[in-house]
């Protein structure tokens, strides 16, 4: 299904087939889960990235002092 067709249905939900719903529904349940996924992995990667630059910036912190 294309872009204009989901964004057509969900205009006009109450007069589409309910297999145009169904079909709708399905993919916007298979987007929620790829984006919810994108997340999940983007928040653990932004998580270790965060603790390298912690552990870096103490590091220097340490060797610095006077």
């Amino acid at each position: 299904m294309d872009k204009e067709k989901l964004i057509d249905i969900v205009k006009d939900v109450e007069n589409k087939s309910n297999k145009d719903l169904l079909t709708a529904l399905s993919l916007l349940n298979d987007e929620f889960e790829k984006t919810k996924n994108l997340i999940i992995d983007l928040t653990r990667h932004l998580d270790l990235v965060e603790s390298h630059y912690n552990l870096i910036n103490k590091e220097i912190e340490n060797r610095t002092k006077i």
